[in-house]
């Protein structure tokens, strides 16, 4: 074989090209290629779009929640934990442990100037809320520095907006089950100042935790020597199934250990499901847009059925033609997956100013943090996950190439030119 008809040779390259830049009567095919080239690089560009937010969307909250909530809870059979430095103790023992603090939590309501709202107090001692990252590195100047007095707060930077109060302000806390006296049961009420503010960008956080310290939780909510339970984080929170085995044996035959699967089971279970059916309905727009190639080539291979005979008749293999058609197609499909794939991730790493860009020019707010939770819209690619949506695009295209060329390849050259 020579090197001029050889698989993919120069000549083939040049027809197919010649072929993708279509003449004015045939302009329609032309029009037919360029809409699969553009729903391709949407498809291709959607898909790597939807699934990186999705997947920044799990990881601000995965990172939030447990961050905030722990990854296990260590709680009393019974209920409340005593002796619970002890099972701290133990359980700090435990490999993979990294952080264990004793926690106090508690339903009451917040009123200041007259605004009332809902709030969950957490007792937590200034050692341990300094360690708890999530929320101390957002703490307003001088939060920590006042937080061991015992009639001061920290509360979110939403709930201070909401009660009209900032730091050195006082705010009432009523627990509803109070005291119990010869006249019944009476709420229990007190005020207390404004040490500080966090916000850790998780609305529903910001405006309904409340942190108190430890000993005046136990006071207020009538906790003697108990806690609710021992707030524990791991190394890996993906392994906290084996690792809760250890740390309620370490704890002993009176606790119980739930974990952030057993709390959150049901909602991170919704998201990764809606994160499966969106890329299963996402991967249409691109399998659209291979149809739309198959179309394309196939009105191709008819208007070139004469080109191609003569084609034929001057010596071109059926292997030639195919592959003539088969450059044509992909052509469109590489060039489509590559423009999709600049698009989607310029669009993945400019998200939050897109967004930003969007609201002021329509004046409304997108991505309302009031119902996502999250105060700014998160986008994370996985590597492996856009190089898949690329390898998918491509094998679409290919494969949608493959029936157009196979017939191209079949045309018998006297019935092509017999009315020719």
């Amino acid at each position: 074989m020579t090197a001029d008809t050889r698989p993919f040779a120069p000549f083939e390259w040049m027809l197919a090209l010649r072929y993708l830049r279509a003449k004015r009567a045939e302009s329609f095919i032309s029009v037919i290629s360029m809409i699969s080239l553009v729903g391709i690089a949407l498809g291709v560009a959607t898909l790597i779009i939807v699934m990186a937010v999705m997947n920044g969307f799990r990881h601000e909250l995965f990172s939030r929640i447990l961050g905030l909530q722990g990854h296990a809870v260590v709680q009393g059979i019974e209920g409340s934990l005593p002796n619970f430095d002890r099972v701290a103790m133990r359980v700090r023992a435990v490999p993979g442990v990294i952080r264990v603090a004793p926690i106090v939590d508690g339903q009451v309501i917040a009123s200041s100037g007259g605004s009332t709202t809902g709030v969950l107090v957490r007792g937590l001692r200034r050692a341990d809320l300094k360690s708890l990252t999530t929320v101390s590195k957002t703490l307003s100047e001088g939060a920590l520095e006042h937080y061991d007095s015992e009639d001061s707060l920290i509360i979110g930077s939403r709930l201070a907006q909401r009660l009209r109060i900032v730091p050195g302000m006082k705010v009432t806390l009523m627990m509803p089950r109070g005291d119990v006296t010869p006249f019944g049961m009476t709420p229990r009420i007190k005020t207390y100042t404004v040490a500080g503010t966090f916000n850790i960008g998780m609305s529903e956080y910001d405006q309904t935790f409340v942190f108190m310290p430890l000993a005046e939780a136990q006071l207020f909510f009538n906790m003697g020597e108990t806690v609710n339970g021992l707030e524990t984080m791991v190394a890996d929170p993906d392994k906290i199934d084996d690792m809760a085995v250890s740390i309620a044996r370490a704890a002993g035959p009176y606790a119980r250990v739930v974990t952030w699967k057993d709390m959150n089971s049901t909602f991170f279970g919704a998201i990764q499901t809606e994160r499966n059916v969106m890329f299963l309905i996402l991967t249409l727009i691109i399998l659209v847009a291979a149809l739309n190639i198959v179309s394309g080539l196939y009105m191709l291979v008819k208007d070139k059925s004469s080109d191609i005979a003569i084609l034929r008749t001057m010596g071109a293999t059926r292997g030639a033609i195919m592959r003539v058609f088969l450059i044509a197609g992909v052509s469109i499909g590489v060039i489509g997956t590559f423009l999709g794939f600049v698009i989607g991730v310029l669009f993945c790493e400019n998200i939050e100013s897109i967004r930003q860009f969007l609201s002021s020019l329509t004046g409304t707010t997108l991505f309302n943090p009031e119902i996502y939770f999250l105060s700014r819209m998160p986008a994370e690619m996985d590597p492996a996950e856009v190089i898949a949506v690329v390898l998918m695009s491509l094998t679409l295209t290919f494969l949608a190439t493959l029936y157009p060329s196979w017939r191209a390849a079949r045309l018998d050259p006297v019935e092509a030119l017999r009315y020719e």
